[in-house]
């Protein structure tokens, strides 16, 4: 495939390939136990932070999942802030394992109004803690979290965010912004293949842990953060990510995170503009539009499913569609991790070709 344009997972550098392709060692071992010292550190040179921060083999469904179990109570309340379906999903998580959620929803390419989220608090005292995504993909919307965090963390509430799809993309400041518990996944902005997720806590979190009743096995931080100490994992880790995440972290630190950010921001940009060159319309309110995934409308008689097969077909682009209510109604470009200025320019030249054989008519 010429190109994987899709929010996740996203193309991977032919170093962390290589580096995913050697032979297994022992997760008990000496050699190990450096590697995940070294990505862990590392890993939080990304996140901005000097809390706790454990790596579970998983998706990033499963680090959300992790955040739920690890820091609630069945009964507890809490405000689901969603924006699309993943904020959705996030407190859907939470409500099948028994927390009292009240979901605080807005129109689909919108982003979250901090002034509608502090009404929502000063309506109930009991909430306990909120949950917010922070980069929406199934809406190509970011949510303003530096606004959002000082209003929640104003009434002292537990703030756990979904950073899956922005951390190593977008600033994500989680001390300066004090976010309690903060997740991200190995397939998105880091440049490496499914199977590893990462969440920090903060010393709020740690006290919630040692409180929360919630059933927990597999992801269970107790035992990550008691084997953390060894330098080990609990159960057995995705070694042959370990192996890319070293590499790719060392490639998004060579660059320079300030480096890294302003590549996404120009990145969107040429995607949005040429979109829009296009006569397409964008989903995003442009003020609050995504640096890793754009949607665009796919109005003016587009035909989806024709147009992602044409783009597969005769240009070798894959795209992504809308998901849920959205389905059928935009497409996607993932413009997020190993992503350059030439790739999105000739997928825009692909989708001029292909747009009038999907019937798009201006």
């Amino acid at each position: 495939m010429k190109q994987l344009r899709i929010p996740g997972p996203t193309p991977c550098p032919p170093e962390v390939l290589q580096a995913m392709s050697r032979q297994m060692i022992n997760h008990r071992g000496e050699e190990f136990r450096n590697i995940l010292a070294d990505v862990t550190a590392k890993t939080k040179q990304v996140f901005q932070t000097k809390n706790e921060l454990l790596i579970l083999t998983s998706a990033g469904t499963g680090g959300l999942e992790a955040a739920v179990v690890n820091h609630l109570s069945p009964g507890d309340k809490v405000l689901g802030v969603s924006i699309g379906l993943f904020g959705d999903r996030f407190a859907n998580i939470a409500k099948i394992y028994g927390a009292d959620v009240t979901l605080l929803k807005f129109e689909m390419g919108k982003a979250a109004d901090p002034d509608m989220v502090k009404k929502a608090l000063d309506a109930d005292p009991k909430i306990r803690a909120v949950l917010v995504t922070h980069n929406e993909t199934s809406t190509g919307i970011t949510n303003d979290l530096a606004a959002l965090a000082k209003v929640i963390k104003s009434y002292d509430k537990l703030l756990m965010v979904d950073a899956v799809s922005s951390m190593s993309s977008v600033n994500v400041p989680v001390d300066a912004w004090k976010l309690d518990v903060a997740v991200s996944a190995s397939q998105k902005g880091w440049m490496v293949p499914p199977g590893l997720a990462f969440i920090s806590m903060s010393e709020a979190a740690v006290k919630a842990q040692a409180v929360s009743k919630m059933p927990k096995f597999y992801f269970d931080l107790a035992k990550a953060r008691k084997s953390a100490e060894l330098r080990e994992t609990p159960w057995t880790p995705a070694i042959s990510v370990f192996f890319g995440m070293q590499v790719a972290l060392d490639m998004l630190l060579k660059e320079g995170l300030q480096n890294v950010y302003a590549r996404h921001i120009a990145l969107a940009k040429t995607t949005r503009e040429g979109m829009k060159s296009l006569g397409l319309d964008l989903l995003a309110d442009e003020k609050y539009a995504s640096n890793t995934v754009t949607a665009v409308r796919a109005n003016h008689g587009i035909d989806y499913k024709k147009l992602s097969k044409i783009m597969r077909e005769e240009f070798d682009i894959t795209i992504a569609g809308g998901q849920g209510e959205l389905e059928g109604k935009i497409f996607r470009i993932g413009h997020m991790g190993w992503a350059f200025e030439p790739e999105i320019k000739e997928c825009i030249a692909a989708l001029k070709l292909a747009l009038p054989k999907a019937g798009y008519v201006k």
